[in-house]
């Protein structure tokens, strides 16, 4: 009877079209204080044993990173740079905006904030060299996602913590999987663009790119460098990207029309010059945190409640029930994998990845090692399967989002995304079958 109000009062609820959020915290309450017969001031005590994490600092870090590298000139400069290189080759432009997701992913974390960020400069540049509509839409879209299987990887973070597993680990398992989906996408840019327009090498202007874009290339070596070599842990990573990124923005990017301060100018004059030169401006800075911080006040109550509602199931033990049941049910390992990876690609139809992961990460981790499936690998699949549902109706986040940003029909960008799903659908099952891809780099 109990469970069958809980059940009651959640659809009663979702008609009401409450927020994921109250909805959560009305069923947490519910569970704390007539399932589990807890005291609902435990309730608050969950919330801070939940926050109360050194890791978590990573996340408003690479949020706030990739943010000032989108809003100053760092996307720009790494696009610069790779077009520079990849112009002479069919397709040239559009393994440019590969390479630039992807190079950008390494530095951000974040599937919305890559796609953005390269975006806004690609999509006009790949429709005036001649590339197709659909084309660029898709890739655009689908290149984004790139930016949550690449380490740094926020969702990668958000698993680690739910599931209690090494995120360093996570970070370096993400690697290969990352390389390979990123070299399906260029050879499907390749072989759809062969009869566009190509521009003749300039060695000229590939040293300008690169003289010009040096510190942002740099950056992304310096994450996966740092955190593969150990020299430092994912909340160090992420403090290091956002310094890395303010003294770049400030004190090396200027913009290229700036002239210098006027002679005889005085002190206050100059440095007022000097800032108004750079491509981020303080402005932009605190217009940029503003945004991040929105950003956080979504993401830390989910959070929050997730963590409580997962201490209780603990408690209870239901969790160990269910992979006892389900475990009886499903003999074969590999159906199994497949139950859960159709479970996955469906729930990432319907949710946000974040959600998809605070709610369904410590369930079905431990089904899926109790058939024997390594922890670190079974993350990796399930980031992957989420990954997926960021481009698949009717929640699929980055056909919303370039849909706003594009001003093209939702019908049109799910249309255009759908050979890259096609691409994605076979790059999962090679991650599923093929465990070496994730575990060669962590040693296992």
């Amino acid at each position: 009877m109990v469970w069958l109000i809980l059940l009651v009062l959640i659809l009663a609820m979702l008609l009401l079209r409450q927020s994921l959020v109250l909805l959560l915290a009305v069923a947490t309450a519910y569970v704390h204080v007539f399932v589990a017969k807890s005291q609902i001031e435990f309730l608050i005590q969950d919330f801070w044993f939940t926050v109360d994490r050194e890791v978590l600092l990573s996340i408003p870090l690479f949020m706030l990173a990739g943010n000032i590298m989108s809003r100053g000139s760092i996307a720009k400069r790494l696009i610069s740079f790779m077009s520079a290189f990849t112009s002479p080759f069919p397709g040239g432009l559009g393994i440019a905006c590969v390479l630039s997701c992807a190079a950008f992913a390494a530095i951000n974390g974040s599937s919305i904030v890559t796609m953005m960020a390269i975006g806004s400069i690609m999509y006009p540049a790949l429709l005036a060299k001649g590339y197709s509509k659909d084309f660029a839409l898709g890739s655009i879209a689908s290149a984004g996602t790139l930016g949550i299987i690449i380490p740094p990887s926020i969702p990668l973070i958000l698993y680690g913590i739910m599931t209690e597993r090494d995120i360093s680990k996570l970070f370096i398992a993400g690697i290969g999987p990352g390389l390979l989906l990123t070299l399906f996408f260029i050879v499907y840019a390749v072989a759809v663009n062969l009869q566009t327009a190509r521009i003749p090498f300039s060695a000229a202007e590939a040293w300008r790119a690169f003289v010009g874009g040096i510190f942002a290339l740099a950056l992304p070596l310096l994450m996966i460098g740092g955190i593969y070599s150990g020299w430092f842990s994912p909340t160090e990573a992420g403090a290091v990207s956002l310094a890395y990124a303010l003294l770049i923005e400030f004190l090396v990017h200027r913009r290229e029309e700036a002239a210098d301060a006027p002679a005889g100018a005085g002190a206050v004059q100059r440095v007022r010059h000097y800032f108004a030169t750079r491509e981020m401006t303080m402005r932009a800075l605190f217009d940029t945190i503003l945004e991040t911080t929105k950003l956080l006040a979504t993401l830390l109550p989910l959070l929050c409640i997730a963590g409580s509602l997962n201490t209780i199931l603990d408690h209870s033990g239901a969790p160990k029930e269910m992979v006892q049941v389900l475990a009886g049910y499903v003999q074969d390992r590999w159906l199994m994998m497949v139950g859960v990876n159709i479970l996955l690609l469906i729930v990432g139809c319907l949710m946000d990845v974040g959600s998809a992961i605070l709610i369904l990460a410590p369930l079905l981790e431990p089904l899926a090692v109790a058939k024997g499936f390594d922890p670190i690998h079974f993350g990796i699949i399930m980031i992957a399967n989420l990954e997926i549902g960021y481009l698949t109706p009717p929640v699929g986040l980055n056909l919303i989002v370039a849909m706003a940003a594009f001003k093209e029909s939702f019908g049109r960008i799910v249309k255009a995304a759908l050979p890259f799903v096609a691409i994605m659908l076979a790059w999962l099952g090679i991650i599923v079958v093929y465990p070496p891809l994730v575990l060669y780099l962590v040693g296992k």
